[in-house]
Protein backbone atom coordinates (compact mmCIF):
# COMPACT_ATOMS: atom_id res chain seq x y z
CA UNK A 1 0.00 0.00 0.00
CA UNK A 2 1.59 3.48 -1.10
CA UNK A 3 2.23 6.14 1.77
CA UNK A 4 -0.67 8.18 -0.15
CA UNK A 5 -3.18 5.60 0.87
CA UNK A 6 -1.94 4.76 4.36
CA UNK A 7 -1.92 8.75 5.19
CA UNK A 8 -6.02 8.69 3.55
CA UNK A 9 -6.66 5.70 5.56
CA UNK A 10 -5.08 7.52 8.60
CA UNK A 11 -7.10 10.83 8.42
CA UNK A 12 -10.41 8.89 7.98
CA UNK A 13 -9.87 6.96 10.51
CA UNK A 14 -9.38 9.71 12.98
CA UNK A 15 -12.64 11.80 11.51
CA UNK A 16 -10.65 14.67 9.90
CA UNK A 17 -10.05 15.65 5.98
CA UNK A 18 -6.94 14.40 4.27
CA UNK A 19 -4.83 17.27 2.85
CA UNK A 20 -2.15 15.87 0.02
CA UNK A 21 0.35 18.61 0.93
CA UNK A 22 2.64 16.38 2.96
CA UNK A 23 3.29 14.63 0.03
CA UNK A 24 5.34 16.55 -2.49
CA UNK A 25 3.85 16.39 -6.22
CA UNK A 26 6.48 14.99 -9.22
CA UNK A 27 5.63 17.73 -12.35
CA UNK A 28 6.80 15.38 -15.25
CA UNK A 29 8.78 16.88 -17.54
CA UNK A 30 9.14 17.07 -21.86
CA UNK A 31 13.05 16.06 -21.48
CA UNK A 32 11.70 12.52 -20.37
CA UNK A 33 10.57 11.83 -23.63
CA UNK A 34 12.61 9.10 -25.95
CA UNK A 35 11.17 11.18 -29.26
CA UNK A 36 9.02 14.30 -28.79
CA UNK A 37 6.12 14.32 -31.90
CA UNK A 38 7.63 18.16 -32.51
CA UNK A 39 11.02 16.93 -33.02
CA UNK A 40 9.82 14.41 -35.24
CA UNK A 41 7.49 16.51 -36.88
CA UNK A 42 10.30 19.24 -37.69
CA UNK A 43 13.11 16.78 -38.86
CA UNK A 44 10.06 15.11 -41.42
CA UNK A 45 9.82 18.40 -42.28
CA UNK A 46 13.35 19.24 -42.63
CA UNK A 47 13.51 15.84 -44.89
CA UNK A 48 10.62 16.54 -47.31
CA UNK A 49 12.00 20.05 -48.16
CA UNK A 50 15.59 18.54 -48.78
CA UNK A 51 13.73 15.32 -50.49
CA UNK A 52 16.61 13.22 -48.71
CA UNK A 53 15.96 11.53 -45.00
CA UNK A 54 18.79 12.58 -42.53
CA UNK A 55 20.87 10.63 -39.94
CA UNK A 56 18.85 11.94 -37.26
CA UNK A 57 15.60 10.77 -38.17
CA UNK A 58 16.67 7.35 -38.69
CA UNK A 59 17.96 7.64 -35.05
CA UNK A 60 14.77 8.48 -34.41
CA UNK A 61 13.63 5.66 -35.69
CA UNK A 62 15.47 3.57 -33.99
CA UNK A 63 14.38 4.80 -31.03
CA UNK A 64 10.82 4.45 -31.65
CA UNK A 65 11.84 0.79 -32.85
CA UNK A 66 13.92 -0.26 -29.76
CA UNK A 67 11.08 1.35 -27.47
CA UNK A 68 8.17 -0.41 -29.15
CA UNK A 69 9.93 -4.14 -29.04
CA UNK A 70 10.27 -3.99 -25.14
CA UNK A 71 6.43 -4.43 -25.23
CA UNK A 72 6.79 -7.86 -27.47
CA UNK A 73 7.96 -11.17 -26.24
CA UNK A 74 10.63 -13.10 -28.52
CA UNK A 75 12.50 -16.49 -27.46
CA UNK A 76 15.20 -15.73 -29.00
CA UNK A 77 17.09 -11.87 -28.78
CA UNK A 78 18.35 -12.21 -32.37
CA UNK A 79 14.38 -12.06 -33.22
CA UNK A 80 13.98 -9.37 -31.77
CA UNK A 81 17.20 -6.99 -33.48
CA UNK A 82 15.39 -8.69 -36.89
CA UNK A 83 12.50 -7.68 -36.31
CA UNK A 84 13.74 -4.18 -35.23
CA UNK A 85 15.93 -3.72 -38.58
CA UNK A 86 12.76 -4.53 -40.47
CA UNK A 87 11.09 -1.90 -38.49
CA UNK A 88 13.07 0.59 -39.25
CA UNK A 89 13.59 -0.34 -42.73
CA UNK A 90 9.86 0.08 -42.88
CA UNK A 91 10.04 3.58 -41.75
CA UNK A 92 13.05 4.31 -44.21
CA UNK A 93 11.01 3.11 -46.70
CA UNK A 94 7.42 4.69 -46.04
CA UNK A 95 8.60 7.93 -44.16
CA UNK A 96 7.91 9.99 -47.49
CA UNK A 97 4.36 9.34 -47.45
CA UNK A 98 3.69 11.45 -44.01
CA UNK A 99 1.87 14.44 -45.27
CA UNK A 100 1.88 17.46 -42.34
CA UNK A 101 -0.35 19.15 -44.16
CA UNK A 102 -2.78 16.29 -43.54
CA UNK A 103 -1.76 15.52 -39.73
CA UNK A 104 0.65 16.98 -37.32
CA UNK A 105 0.88 13.63 -35.59
CA UNK A 106 4.16 12.21 -36.98
CA UNK A 107 4.87 10.19 -34.06
CA UNK A 108 1.73 8.01 -34.42
CA UNK A 109 2.46 7.61 -38.54
CA UNK A 110 5.74 6.65 -37.29
CA UNK A 111 4.70 3.95 -34.67
CA UNK A 112 1.80 2.57 -36.94
CA UNK A 113 4.99 1.64 -39.49
CA UNK A 114 6.97 0.47 -36.74
CA UNK A 115 4.06 -2.06 -35.81
CA UNK A 116 3.54 -3.02 -39.60
CA UNK A 117 7.42 -3.89 -39.78
CA UNK A 118 7.22 -5.92 -36.90
CA UNK A 119 4.18 -7.76 -38.01
CA UNK A 120 6.42 -8.14 -41.31
CA UNK A 121 9.62 -9.65 -39.68
CA UNK A 122 7.63 -11.47 -37.42
CA UNK A 123 5.82 -13.50 -40.73
CA UNK A 124 9.48 -13.89 -42.43
CA UNK A 125 11.03 -15.60 -39.50
CA UNK A 126 8.11 -17.79 -38.64
CA UNK A 127 7.96 -19.19 -42.23
CA UNK A 128 8.96 -22.82 -41.79
CA UNK A 129 11.71 -23.60 -44.39
CA UNK A 130 11.65 -26.89 -45.55
CA UNK A 131 14.65 -28.35 -48.33
CA UNK A 132 13.53 -29.21 -52.05
CA UNK A 133 14.83 -32.74 -51.44
CA UNK A 134 12.09 -33.56 -48.59
CA UNK A 135 8.81 -31.82 -50.88
CA UNK A 136 7.41 -35.17 -52.69
CA UNK A 137 4.96 -34.26 -55.70
CA UNK A 138 1.69 -35.34 -55.45
CA UNK A 139 -0.06 -33.43 -58.33
CA UNK A 140 1.00 -30.78 -60.39
CA UNK A 141 0.46 -27.90 -57.70
CA UNK A 142 0.06 -30.11 -54.56
CA UNK A 143 3.77 -31.28 -52.61
CA UNK A 144 3.87 -33.59 -49.40
CA UNK A 145 6.46 -33.66 -46.80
Amino acid sequence: MSTKRQAQLKAKAEGREFIDDTIPKVKKSSAGHYVRNADLLAELKKCRETGELSTKAVLMFKQIATKLSSKLVYNDPMDREDCISTAVLDCIRYWKNFNPEISDNAFAYITSVCRNGYAKGWRSLGKIQCPDSMKVPISDDIYSL
